[in-house]
């Protein structure tokens, strides 16, 4: 693990600066202080320092968003185009990086940096931050020489993403809330209200009481007999339900049936093809191989069903056959993209085109979640009067003959 140095340096101006570093020992220090300008007067190692301690919550902490890494990457290209070198550039970034988990793992890849491995080489230790396809590109960018740009196209390539997953995220943000609020309106009402009304009813000995408000009675006394139970049982199932549909055996249906249910299917859909087209545009341009950049897209793709029509064109295009034809064999790509692409191939501009058709389909994905929120809220707002307004009369539905049963 780094240790941490105390140093003191005297700049350009002459001032006395102090400040502290990570490293693995004192002559890593007195390198890197040297490359940043700096005439190094004294440095030792910091013992007795103040103690320190995270308190890390499973699923809470120690993530890194897309966000995170989609500005990390943008402040390492500027850095790079700007002369700096890779390990004075990932020593500022590990210093201003907001992300605690993100510093301490550019800080990592700084130190592997500094004893002779390759980027790419140091990032791939940390495979939960920088994804298969931050790995190719980062490797076709040093092989090529123009890192800089890769990371900038990297950059935009993420910006994207997290752009699209906000969108699809308002769009089911709503409906998501109302369908928890109605849940726990009608589970109040069971629990507290509906046994009220039982109570006075049992009291009217010949009542014979309306279907409806039998049943929502029936549930009541079910809810609140085996409340605990149900909450147990929900919690279970949504848990085993989650890891069936990550699973490599649940997967691929699940992902199925998201693009076959009404409406949120073809959303989901836009989504994938966008996803799909921006990552191979980013890779192609960027110098990786066709082969690899099929594998590489179907394993982020991000729905199963495409990933495995992505697999099939790899092993046409390794016979030999372009990639369209393949990709024209399975439904889930549309025609006009078949084509799209099959030009892109015969005029030598794949990427541009595969560019066209992200930029189409981020913008299906926009009008899409337009028409669905302007759509759901009235449905929600006729659901949530359905289920409340239904139970409020079932049960007042004996009220409307109460005189009759008194008598």
């Amino acid at each position: 693990m780094p240790t941490t140095f105390a140093y003191k340096v005297r700049d350009a101006g002459g001032r006395i600066l102090e400040g502290e570093l990570e490293a693995d020992d004192e002559a890593l220090v007195l390198g890197r202080l040297r490359q940043m300008g700096y005439v190094p007067v004294s440095v030792s190692r910091r013992d007795g320092a103040r103690f320190s301690a995270e308190v890390k919550l499973p699923g809470l902490s120690g993530r890194v968003k897309l966000k995170d890494v989609a500005v990390f990457s943008r402040q390492f290209a500027t850095m790079i185009n700007s002369g700096l070198s890779l390990v004075r550039a990932l020593n500022i970034l590990a210093t201003q990086t907001e992300n605690p988990e993100l510093a301490r793992v550019v800080g990592e890849v700084r130190v592997d940096v500094e004893k002779g491995s390759a980027l790419s080489a140091a990032l791939a230790k940390h495979p939960k931050v920088f994804t298969r396809l931050y790995l190719a590109m980062v490797r076709a960018g040093e092989v090529g020489g123009v890192l800089d740009a890769v990371l900038a196209r990297l950059a935009a390539t993420i910006e994207k993403q997290v752009e699209l997953r906000r969108k699809v995220r308002s769009a089911m943000t709503y409906p998501v809330i109302v369908a928890v609020i109605c849940c726990l309106i009608a589970t109040a009402m069971l629990i507290f209200i509906v046994p009220q009304f039982a109570s006075i009813y049992k009291e009217l000995d010949n009542a014979v009481l309306p279907l409806p408000t039998r049943v929502l009675i029936a549930v009541s006394e079910a809810v609140q007999r085996f409340f605990p139970f149900l909450v147990l049982a929900g919690g279970i199932g949504f848990w085993a339900f989650r890891r069936w549909a990550r699973s490599p055996a649940g997967k691929p249906y699940w992902d199925a049936f998201r693009l076959r249910v009404p409406v949120f299917g073809m959303l989901a859909r836009k989504v994938a093809l966008a996803r799909f087209s921006r990552t191979l545009a980013a890779l192609t341009r960027s110098g990786v191989g066709i082969l690899e950049s099929l594998e590489i897209v179907a394993d982020t793709s991000g729905n199963e069903v495409i990933g495995a029509a992505l697999r099939d064109a790899q092993q046409a295009v390794k016979r030999g056959d372009t990639l369209a034809r393949p990709l024209g064999t399975h439904e889930v790509f549309p025609p006009m993209v078949v084509q799209m692409i099959s030009v892109g191939e015969e005029t030598g501009a794949l990427d541009e085109m595969l560019d066209k058709i992200a930029d189409f389909y981020d913008q299906e994905v926009e009008a899409t979640v337009d028409a669905l929120t302007s759509l759901i809220e009235p449905l929600l707002i006729v659901f949530m009067g359905i289920v409340v307004g239904g139970m409020i009369i079932s049960l007042y539905m004996p009220m409307f003959n109460i005189i009759n049963l008194i008598k």
